[in-house]
C-alpha cells in the first residue's frame, strides 16, 4: 500500500536532501514548480535549483528578492537547473513571493522555448 504524499504546491520553497562528501547528508534549497499531478500519481516534485554560489552565474538566474524570510543567504533561482525529486524527502520551508513568480515563470518558459503561461 502506498503512502499519502506531503501537500505541496507550486512556488513553495523546499529543503531537500544532498549527498555531502564524506556520505554526509546535506539540505540544499529548491523551488517546486510542478506538484499536481505528478505529486498525486508518482509522489516526485519538479524543482528549480536555489543556491548562494554567486560565483558562477548562470543565463536565466533570478536573484532571490526575500532569501532571509526562508532562512537563506543571499541566493539566486537557476531557471535552467530542473530536477526531479521525491516529496517525501522534502519540507517545506517558505514560499516564492507573487512579484517573483512571473519573473520566474516567464523564464522557464523561456528555457523550454515555449510562451509564457
Amino acid at each position: 500500500m502506498r503512502r499519502p504524499t506531503p501537500d505541496f504546491r507550486r512556488w513553495d520553497i523546499i529543503k531537500i536532501p544532498h549527498p555531502a562528501h564524506g556520505g554526509e547528508v546535506s539540505y540544499r534549497p529548491a523551488l517546486v514548480i510542478v506538484a499536481g499531478d505528478i505529486l498525486r500519481h508518482h509522489g516526485l516534485l519538479w524543482v528549480l535549483m536555489i543556491t548562494s554560489a554567486p560565483n558562477h552565474p548562470g543565463p536565466g538566474d533570478i536573484p532571490f528578492d526575500d532569501p532571509q524570510a526562508t532562512g537563506l543567504v543571499a541566493s539566486v533561482i537557476r531557471t535552467a537547473k530542473i530536477m526531479t525529486v521525491q516529496a517525501r524527502t522534502a519540507s517545506v520551508i517558505g514560499t516564492l513571493n507573487g512579484a517573483q513568480r512571473t519573473e520566474v515563470g516567464e523564464q522557464v518558459f523561456a528555457n523550454m522555448g515555449l510562451r509564457s503561461p
